[in-house]
Formats: structure tokens, sequence, C-alpha cells
């Protein structure tokens, strides 16, 4: 283990504090682009559902490509070119985007290494693409100003492909068990060569390419997983102290104890303020993370009110793009993330680097707590207010443009005594000089402009009086 100040155990990883930049961020772009592209087809779990007879992604491989013994999933692997793949155009859009750092998957379930790896021949550097393709994205990213981030999802394929042992197919080839295996049996933990292993990539990723975000997926709940990601946390906190930068891990469910890395809910939200941050990963399009031709959006104005609801709950929203095998990002992406952009342009001050108020929000819409509830959420609609501040300043953001032309806040009347101190100024961020409003112990009342300042949320900036 690396020398520093954090040692393998849960009581010194009790120490580590989340750094101010991922706490003042509040937006990053997920990227998951590999092989899987090239079918684009169901979803990214295209490569283990191709070995499971009975799935549409079964039938289809055998009608496409043939049966899997002679057609397997890792002859995908020369047509996966990334021949169009411009890191810098990423990163430009990325930025316009209003993202303050970029998260792309480094090796998804299928095995495949995105990155230059000395510890794997299946590799986009060795083959495919016979590139760099993490590395090259990591330096555009960072001549940008964002910050770099990497996940890895290795745990997963201990069992990922192991439909292919169930039939004739090219999983059982021992040409090729260095890339399929272990294509272990659903349900077995894995092994000590298989979990050292994953904590060699996993530090090789760190040491290679400095990532100060590891984003890991939920197969690390598995018990067998536990003193492995100790050593990996010590190892890796201990490489920022280092570098001189802060660094976090990303975890689902349990597998982190609190305080010792970044919660994060995948397409989930939380349904009050929680006091660590944490962070909701969710995707443009409903029906996968990959590039699939069937893609089912989401609006760029359900995810505006996502991003405002989470960051008013102490979160971050990590927001998931899917890149063609060639390496262009689809039109309708590149849209969403470029209103996204417009959006914190004129607004960014109410989400960069605020922190939560005493309440999150008012108004009748639910926001159902958990994993996989992004898409419940109904429209939010007039009344739906989030809060958020800095220092001294206190925003609300408007989820829906009031009919009548006046926002009533009902957390700011004088008897909730949330709000102590006289409000001094009200403006809307994008509109020009002071609106009027009123305060009684009910609420304050604030006459809108005759025009909204942009398209969707509508962010109202208070401040207290000046004394005199």
């Amino acid at each position: 283990m690396t020398e520093g100040p954090y040692e393998p155990t849960w009581e010194s990883l009790e120490t580590y504090t989340i750094p101010e930049w991922y706490i003042d961020a509040k937006f990053g772009i997920f990227i998951h682009w590999g092989v899987y592209a090239v079918p684009a087809f169901g979803n990214e779990w295209y490569p283990r559902q191709m070995y499971m007879e009975g799935t549409a992604e079964f039938a289809h491989h055998v009608e496409t490509y043939g049966p899997q013994s002679k057609f397997g999933y890792k002859d995908f692997i020369p047509m996966f070119k990334a021949e169009k793949y411009d890191p810098a155009h990423w990163a430009d859009l990325f930025a316009k985007a209003g993202a303050r750092f970029v998260v792309p998957v480094a090796e998804h379930h299928d095995g495949f290494a995105m990155y230059d790896s000395a510890l794997s021949n299946w590799t986009a550097m060795k083959m495919g693409p016979k590139r760099d393709l993490i590395g090259e994205l990591a330096a555009a990213v960072r001549d940008r100003g964002m910050v770099f981030g990497a996940s890895t999802h290795r745990e997963e394929h201990w069992w990922f492909l192991n439909g292919g042992m169930k039939f004739e197919s090219d999983v059982q080839d021992p040409e090729f068990a260095d890339f399929y295996g272990p294509a272990a049996p659903d349900g077995t933990e894995p092994d000590a060569v298989y979990l050292e292993d994953w904590l060699m990539r996993t530090c090789e990723l760190v040491d290679k390419y400095r990532p100060q975000i590891v984003w890991f997926d939920w197969w690390i709940n598995t018990p067998a997983f536990a003193p492995y990601l100790a050593r990996f946390a010590a190892y890796y906190y201990n490489r920022g102290v280092q570098w001189g930068l802060g660094v976090a891990i990303n975890y689902k469910e349990k597998a982190y104890p609190e305080g010792t890395a970044v919660l994060d809910l995948e397409r989930g939200q939380l349904a009050d303020i929680r006091p660590l941050l944490w962070q909701n990963d969710t995707s443009v399009i409903k029906n996968s993370w990959g590039y699939v031709e069937d893609r089912d959006y989401k609006t760029a104005e359900a995810i505006i009110g996502d991003l405002i609801d989470v960051v008013s709950k102490n979160g971050a929203l990590l927001l998931n793009i899917g890149p063609r095998a060639d390496g262009t990002i689809p039109d309708e992406e590149e849209a969403i993330l470029l209103e996204i952009g417009l959006w914190l342009a004129l607004n960014g001050e109410a989400i960069y680097e605020t922190r939560p108020w005493k309440v999150f929000g008012e108004g009748s819409t639910q926001v159902e707590e958990g994993g996989f509830t992004d898409t419940k959420r109904a429209a939010f609609v007039t009344g739906d207010v989030r809060f958020t501040t800095r220092g001294d300043v206190l925003y609300a953001t408007l989820l829906a443009w009031p009919e009548n032309g006046e926002a009533v806040l009902e957390s700011l009347g004088t008897n909730l005594r949330l709000y102590t101190a006289e409000v001094g100024t009200v403006e809307m961020l994008g509109a020009v000089g002071p609106i009027e409003f009123s305060r009684d112990e009910k609420a304050l009342r604030v006459k809108l402009p005759a025009s909204k300042p942009c398209d969707h949320a509508y962010v109202l900036k208070i401040t207290k009086a000046a004394k005199d």
C-alpha cells in the first residue's frame, strides 16, 4: 500500500472528507461507450444477453450474425473502430453543457478495457481502434478546466458472460478465456485470484490516469469485496494526497460505510436533504446507457428539473450519454447537452458552489426516493420550488411559471421563521433589475417579469436588507 495518512481499515477511512471541488461542481457527464455500441441493440448488456437463450438479443444475434459458436462477442471488436472519435470535440461539448467533471466508463461488464492496460490484451489500445481512448479524453477534459474521473465495472465481469457456458458458444473456447472468463455461475462469490486482479487493474487505472473520481457499480456490495474496497480506498486516497488533488469514490447501496466515500443512486433521487454529498447517475435516454438504434429520450426540461431537485438536496447529477461505435455523439444528445448548457449559463449561480438551505423546497409534486425512479416523477407544476444558498444569498428556483404572474413562497412567510432576516431585494436571473414583492406571515409574494428570461426553470435571487 502506498504510504500516506490512510490505512486500509474502516476506522482510518472514516477520517476521509469529500473534496470541496466535488461539492461545488454539481453537474458532470457520464459516458457509456464500448464494443456494445457495435450491435447497438437492446442496451449495453447485449454481450450478456446475446448468450442468454430466450432473450430478444439472443434471437437478434443469431438472425443477424449467426450462431454464437461462429460469431461471438469478441468478433465485434474489429468493428469497433472509433474512426471519428474526436476527444477535443467531446470536451468542448461537455464544457458548453456546463459540466464541471467527466466520467467515462474505462471498462464495462464486458471486460474490454477502453484504456491502455498492461494487465490485459483485450484493450482499445491493442485491438479495435488501437488508441488509448480514455487517455486522450482525460487530456482534452483537463485542457478545458474540467475534472476527470473514470468508472470501472470490472467487478461484474466475474459472472457477466456465463450464459455462454450453457450451450455451444465461443465463451467455452480456452483461446478466449482471458477475455470471457471467469463466466462463473450466478450467485457465486469471486475468489482471491479474481479479487487481486480486480484490485491491481483498478490501482493501475488510478496510477496511469489520475482520475479524481472512481465510480463503482453495485456488485462491489458482494461480501467478498469488502476488504479489497478498504485496501483500494486507502491506496487511492493516499494517491490523492500525494498528487495534491481531492479524490472521491462513488459507491452504491452500502458497499462503503457512511462518510468514507460518496453515495451514488442509479437513476435515483432522494426525498429530502442528505447531510453528505450524494450523486444521481442517470442517462439522457430511458432505455439504455450505451448507444442503441432505438432510443427513447428524456427532454432537456426534465433533466434540468432533476438537476435542480438533486442540488437542492445536497446532490450532484452525473448525466450519461452513449456515443456510436465510430465515436460520434448522436445529434439529439448534443442538442440536449447544449440546451442544458444554455440554462446553466444564465442560471448557474443558483447551482454551482451552492449549498442546501434549511428546507429543500416546496410544492405538490412528489419525488420518489430510491434508485430507478427517474422516470416516475410527474412534471413539475406551479408552486414547485427548490432552494439553494450561496453565502447570504438565497435562490428560489421556480420549476414552473405561474400563470397568474405571481410566485408564492410559503417557506419565506414570517410565521415559519426559516428566513429570519428582512428581505432586501428580489431579482430574477436573466431579467433586468429588481422586481416587486411583499411579505407577510404566510408567504413571500413576488410579481414576476412580463416575459420569461429562459425556457425552463426560473431563478429568484433573494438578498437580505442592508443593516443601517
